[in-house]
């Protein structure tokens, strides 16, 4: 129950305080895109500090940070990954749902990233739309991040990689970098429950480009997940649907 309480304390000031930081660093943000990232990083730093001695979560980036241009495919499983990973970052973008470009703040700061958004109901389309805007980016060297399997995956649930992720690293011709978590274990995609421990974020070595598509796939996949199952164990995560920590 404390640590319950604890957990909506938590939830209640990272959310106040997301527009505070939004609209503190907005006159820097709208002229610069270093004051966009400035920002975004900023929040996510308050987050990860706050949620250390408010829940007793510590958050750890581990493997080789890529610093040249990389696609970024990685392992979907809260919102906690999404700032871990940008943050370790020196300029990532998003490939995201358009619904999010309409979310105040959020969605302001996306466009100023420069993210990718995508019509996720007409895949076929969106692939082809991602593609194209992802070219007509390239003028803004970075690391552009997908989620290969589409949207937030619960520990211990199984989700089919998607197309999109392959279409890219063909048509990119850039090292693809795997990343794995565990962040659902602490901080799962639904409920107010966080639990203490150390989420993990972990890049791991990058795919030549060169592969087909579904040599691709399959190495991808088999990196990720074998990874991200050997990190929720190390949280405490098993997979008759508990953890240790419950």
């Amino acid at each position: 129950m404390i640590q319950y309480i604890r957990s909506v304390i938590f939830i209640t000031q990272m959310y106040i305080a997301m527009p505070i930081v939004g609209l503190g660093f907005a006159p820097w943000a709208m002229f610069s895109r270093r004051g966009a990232y400035a920002a975004c990083k900023t929040y996510s730093r308050y987050v990860f500090w706050t949620a250390r001695w408010m829940v007793g979560m510590r958050c750890e980036v581990r493997g080789t940070v890529p610093q040249g241009e990389a696609l970024i495919a990685a392992k979907h499983q809260s919102f906690l990954d999404i700032m871990m990973i940008f943050t370790a970052l020196p300029a990532a973008k998003f490939i995201m749902k358009k619904e999010i470009l309409m979310t105040p703040i959020i969605g302001q700061y996306a466009k100023r990233l420069g993210c990718v958004a995508v019509d996720r109901g007409k895949r076929g389309a969106a692939i082809d739309k991602m593609v194209s805007d992802v070219n007509a980016g390239r003028a803004e060297p970075g690391q552009l991040i997908i989620y290969s399997q589409g949207t937030r995956v619960a520990p211990g649930a199984k989700l089919p990689y998607k197309v999109g992720t392959a279409v890219l690293y063909g048509q990119l011709g850039q090292p693809c970098v795997p990343v794995a978590t565990n962040v659902g274990v602490l901080w799962p995609k639904r409920g107010m429950l966080r639990k203490p421990g150390v989420a993990v974020v972990e890049f791991l070595p990058a795919i030549e480009p060169g592969q087909t598509r579904d040599a691709f796939m399959s190495t991808l996949e088999t990196m990720v997940e074998e990874k991200s199952d050997a990190l929720m164990a190390e949280a405490g995560f098993t997979y008759d649907g508990h953890s240790h920590a419950d």
